[in-house]
Parts: structure tokens; sequence; C-alpha cells
């Protein structure tokens, strides 16, 4: 599977921005979802998961609440819409998949290792 991201930018605080990632194939019920964010100076992080079957979600509790990951499978499609957008959301988002069904938070946590990745969108946030 491919997967290339787009809709990144530079926002303003407090702002939404809505990340796309186009897949080469239908992810649902095939592949476990996750993006990813890669900040200067730090690790890389797991903001939002959906495991295979789509009905378990996970998402990194600083964006809980603002951050909401979607996919449209007509489309061949992943989302991530972040609203409410603050300075430290800043950095380079990726998109990654995995032909597994774990929990979603194993993704996001590390425990579990997606095997595929796009090569990301930068997302901005400052005034």
């Amino acid at each position: 599977i491919q997967l290339t991201e787009s809709g990144g930018g530079l926002v303003q605080p407090g702002g939404s921005l809505l990340l796309s990632c186009a897949t080469s194939e239908t992810t649902s019920n095939w592949y476990s979802i996750g993006w990813f964010r890669q900040a200067p100076g730090k690790e890389r992080e797991g903001m939002a998961c959906m495991k295979s079957s789509g009905d378990e979600l996970y998402y990194e509790p600083s964006v809980d609440g603002r951050f909401i990951m979607s996919r449209d499978d007509a489309k061949k499609t992943i989302y991530l819409q972040m609203n409410n957008l603050e300075p430290e959301d800043s950095g380079v988002y990726c998109s990654a998949a995995d032909p597994s069904g774990f929990p979603a938070n194993y993704y996001c946590t590390g425990m579990i290792s997606f095997d595929h990745w796009g090569r990301g969108t930068q997302v901005t946030v400052s005034s």
C-alpha cells in the first residue's frame, strides 16, 4: 500500500486544518491506520490510530477532543481533522498503515509498528 498526504500548511493558533491521505488500496477491514507527528528535536508521536475493523479509535491525550480521524473507503482516503490548533501541534504529520488488527492504542503508543508510511505533510501553527 502507498500513502500520500496533503493538506498541511501554516495556520494561526485556534485555527483548523484537514489533512488527507490518499491510499493505493482500500484500508477498511484490511489495514489498521494512523497519523503520527514528528516535531523538531522530538521523537515521532502517534496522534490518532484506527483499528482495521474501524470500530476502535485511539487519540493521544493532548489532541483528544480536538482531532478527529476518519476514512472514506469509496475515495480510498484517510483524514485527520485538526481543530483548535496550538503551536505545540506543529510538525510533520505522516500517515501509516499495517495489515494487522491489534487494538488501536498499540499502534499509537509504539507497541506495534506500522509497516507502511507516507512522506508526510508539514503543519505549522503560528501567529
